[in-house]
């Protein structure tokens, strides 16, 4: 893929109203991210959507500047090196950002998730799962977040750990775990669907949740609240076609009132690192099939392709 080809596919996922799933009609009734972004203006024209504008040009090039600056890499869908399980999504996120070892994602990948407010309980259950999946051969993967996500990342550390952020790659969030993120960066590996520079907002955590969940096999949720983001998380895995895992907590607790009604919907129920190898052990040695990622959190607009447009 030329540099040219390569900025013009950035340009055309960073556009506002340009989600996953209009990226790869855009691609497939185009045939390259050149022609899409010559036939874009036409486009919005016919859709009615005169507000759209294409993303400049001179960002992506300066994205590409800063990102390699740091040392960090930007991975296009159809890349050698974009993840197995993200290509398998349907439809794939356009772009990621990657800092540090993208081999830590040709291993199995389990997800950890649960509460920020988590208790001594939970961090000492999501430090030792991570740790002992780490030995046994997976890549813990989680979001960085405080509480269990953070406990989750220092168990598996010394293995190679994944943290998904909402943030452009740079960014770091909460400030509390900086040095988390850079023991992570150096020996495990940061992933990010944001622009360089990027401050998270509230909107793009389901996007980074669908990061988490798509890179992994299953997800497990250590103590989650009845309205909360692991439970999102939890739906998102399904509709995703992956394993869903909750571990028990006590009834007296509201922070566990989630995981414990994902048990009782059908969710595995587990206590050690032991019970979630066996869990996923069916999907770890075998390709993945066609998961859906789902299309209603997206922030994506429709634009409509005609036969016409596809000749």
């Amino acid at each position: 893929m030329t540099d040219a080809e390569r900025i013009a596919r950035v340009q055309l996922a960073r556009t506002k109203g340009v989600g996953p799933l209009t990226y790869s009609r855009f691609l497939e009734t185009y045939g390259s991210g050149l022609a899409a972004l010559e036939a874009f203006p036409e486009r919005v024209r016919a859709s009615g959507r005169g507000e759209l504008k294409l993303y400049s040009a001179d960002k992506v090039r300066r994205e590409f500047d800063e990102t390699d600056r740091i040392g960090a890499r930007i991975i296009l869908s159809g890349d050698e090196d974009y993840p197995e399980l993200l290509e398998h999504l349907s439809p794939a996120p356009p772009v990621i950002t990657v800092w540090g070892n993208t081999n830590l994602l040709k291993k199995p990948c389990v997800a950890l998730v649960g509460s920020r407010n988590a208790s001594a309980a939970a961090m000492r259950i999501a430090h030792d799962m991570a740790h002992d999946l780490g030995n046994g051969g997976f890549t813990v993967v989680s979001g960085l977040a405080r509480g269990v996500d953070t406990a989750s990342h220092n168990g598996s550390l010394s293995t190679g750990t994944v943290a998904v952020i909402a943030g452009g790659i740079d960014n770091i969030y909460p400030a509390q775990n900086e040095n988390l993120r850079n023991q992570i960066k150096d020996t495990g590996l940061v992933v990010s669907e944001s622009p360089f520079g990027h401050e998270p907002r509230a909107n793009d955590f389901p996007r980074r949740n669908r990061l988490i969940t798509g890179l992994s096999l299953g997800v497990v949720v250590i103590e989650a609240a009845q309205r909360s983001g692991s439970l999102i998380s939890a739906r998102t895995a399904l509709e995703q076609g992956r394993e869903v895992m909750a571990v028990p907590g006590s009834p007296l607790d509201n922070r566990t009132r989630g995981s414990n009604g994902l048990i009782r919907s059908g969710a595995i129920l587990v206590e050690n690192a032991e019970q979630v190898m066996e869990a996923i052990a069916p999907a770890a040695p075998s390709q993945p099939s066609l998961f859906e990622m789902p299309d209603d959190d997206l922030d994506d607009e429709t634009l409509e392709f005609s036969d016409e447009d596809r000749a």
